[in-house]
């Protein structure tokens, strides 16, 4: 089929770009035809005809409405079977909810819609998807989000189909800790077999970092050590650190491509989000045969079973979080990586493409 599919520039780090990279991949190798539709800012992708758009840089809210503008143009001269946006359009076949709820982030984290042009332009345009007006199917990416959607929106649950996001188990893989754990301990000054907890995501406020933060203070092991890896406001948690009295125990390892690198350093992994559609790092580190803590208000958490490859906190509060950490410092007899490696091995970008597939089957059908 000819696709045209919607996306903002790839970093191919973020965890939005990664699950478009991967699944773009996946799509090509299952035959189809895609061209992406993107801003002037996208560069060029192998095999792939990228269809760039202007856009009006500043403010944020002209330049998502310019591109939904731009993008429903492109879209309707490309002789498309379908077109799939990632982004929240004017008009699309299909969208992908890869940010979940607008609304909902903003409930969750205690903001409002009604200030600010940017949030009230996207609650504009997402309701229109979600009531199924500017698009004729959506696809969630957890239960959680499929849920959100129809609740608050009244959607037809047949018209939301729930599509998990994939992972590169070859990139991602518990064999990495023999090639690559040694060398990023000794990168981060990390001594010997120290219990570490690995953090990775930007927007530090949202992803649970302050109160992680908390729960590390609080763990009986005074050698442990706390790695954050991503973009956020670094000198407020510093500041933070500082007193809790955990600084010296806590290393900021900033934005990194090699995450996998950080995986096999790692001995758990901890994003106790406030709000999070799915989240890759869930992935990603079971993968890498990391035991994960999660919050449930996390989507990717529906992957995460109780003591067997991860623990889950109901709300991201501290002493929940200390709890999980404490439970995943005493791993199970015969490790972790063997049960978190299983939990995933389904979750592959080829089945999310075949899932896709079968969608687009039913709506050109």
């Amino acid at each position: 089929m000819k696709l045209g599919l919607v996306c903002r520039p790839f970093s191919f780090h973020g965890g939005v770009e990664t699950a478009t990279t991967g699944l773009l991949g996946a799509l090509l190798r299952a035959g189809h035809d895609v061209e992406l539709i993107s801003t002037r800012r996208q560069p060029d992708v192998p095999g792939v005809v990228v269809r760039r758009v202007p856009t009006i840089r500043h403010p944020s809210a002209l330049r998502l409405l310019s591109f939904a503008l731009a993008a429903r143009g492109a879209a309707a001269r490309g002789g498309y079977d379908l077109v799939q946006s990632h982004e929240r359009g004017l008009r699309q076949d299909l969208y992908r909810a890869g940010e979940g709820c607008h609304r909902a982030y903003l409930e969750a984290m205690g903001r409002r819609a009604g200030g600010s042009p940017y949030h009230r332009l996207v609650c504009a345009l997402e309701g229109r998807i979600f009531r199924l007006e500017a698009a004729r199917h959506v696809v969630a990416i957890s239960r959680q989000g499929k849920e959100e959607i129809e609740r608050r929106y009244g959607a037809d649950p047949g018209r939301v189909t729930l599509i998990y996001n994939g992972v590169d188990l070859e990139r991602f893989h518990p064999d990495n800790q023999a090639r690559h754990r040694k060398r990023v301990r000794d990168g981060l000054g990390i001594p010997g077999e120290i219990w570490t907890v690995l953090f990775v995501g930007s927007g530090f406020e949202r992803k649970g970092l302050g109160p992680l933060l908390e729960a590390f203070g609080r763990l009986a092991d005074p050698s442990s050590r706390l790695v954050i890896a991503g973009k956020g406001r670094v000198p407020r948690y510093q500041s933070l650190a500082t007193r809790l009295g955990v600084a010296d125990r806590v290393i900021w390892a900033g934005p990194r491509p090699d995450v996998e690198g950080l995986y096999a350093a790692a001995d758990a992994v901890a994003l106790p989000a406030r709000y999070e559609p799915f989240g890759n790092v869930h992935l990603e580190a079971l993968a890498s045969g990391v035991p994960v803590l999660s919050s449930a208000r996390a989507g990717g958490s529906e992957v995460v079973r109780q003591g067997a490859n991860g623990w889950v906190v109901a709300v991201p509060a501290a002493a929940e979080i200390a709890e999980g950490l404490a439970a995943l410092h005493e791993p199970p007899s015969g490790g972790w990586a063997a049960r978190a490696r299983a939990s995933v091995e389904s979750f592959t970008y080829a089945a999310q493409a075949q899932a896709f597939t079968a969608l687009y089957r039913l709506l050109l059908g």
